[in-house]
């Protein structure tokens, strides 16, 4: 038996290696345009879904997928590519509350498991110049919203509201858990010693 997460991102390849989790990584090929009238719940977890399909696996392994957006007016906000989208971003966030959806997805041979994870996160009022002085000092523009919540903007934020701390990261450990046990698999037993 083998985890395998199906990202190649730093953010969650770090969470399972503080957890001392053994596992691989490769990377999805997936198209993360979302579909016409597709809500941020829906997206995030049939992106999740399809990335944890989209790798190869073994029968026994245990593959993780997981897709993150943001939600502000109604409006989907995914990565933003460019320091312009990132600072429309950011202006839109300051003094409000965003929420970000967390999917995730765990294939074991034929069978699939999913769930989606909300944390919402309430800004302060941010200054232009610091905004511009996060995006100078934080590579945040492949992050949701250009949050990189482990790192310098969590210095914008007045409150984190969710379960788990680890979905505005980009993977609920919480619910990871969850579905693990769905399949008769405790994380402390994957834990390496």
């Amino acid at each position: 038996m083998a985890l395998i997460l199906a990202s190649t991102s730093p953010a969650r390849q770090a969470i399972l290696q503080k957890l001392n989790i053994p596992f691989s990584c490769q990377a999805p090929n997936v198209d993360e345009t979302p579909l016409e009238n597709e809500t941020a719940q829906e997206l995030v977890r049939r992106l999740a879904i399809a990335k944890a399909q989209a790798v190869k696996a073994g029968p026994e392994d245990f593959v993780i997928g997981a897709d993150q957006v943001a939600s502000h007016n109604d409006a989907i906000i995914g990565k933003p590519l460019t320091r312009e989208k990132a600072q429309k971003q950011l202006n839109s966030f300051s003094g409000n509350a965003v929420n970000f959806y967390t999917g995730l997805a765990l294939v074991h041979g034929g069978d699939l498991r999913s769930t989606v994870e909300t944390c919402t996160v309430k800004f302060r009022n941010l200054a232009p110049q610091e905004i511009e002085r996060y995006l100078n000092l934080e590579d945040s523009l492949n992050c949701a919203g250009a949050i990189k919540s482990e790192g310098l903007a969590i210095h914008m934020f007045t409150g984190i509201f969710g379960r788990d701390p680890h979905a505005l990261v980009g993977l609920p450990v919480i619910a990871l858990g969850e579905l693990l046990r769905e399949f008769g698999v405790n994380l402390l037993d994957l834990t390496a010693v």
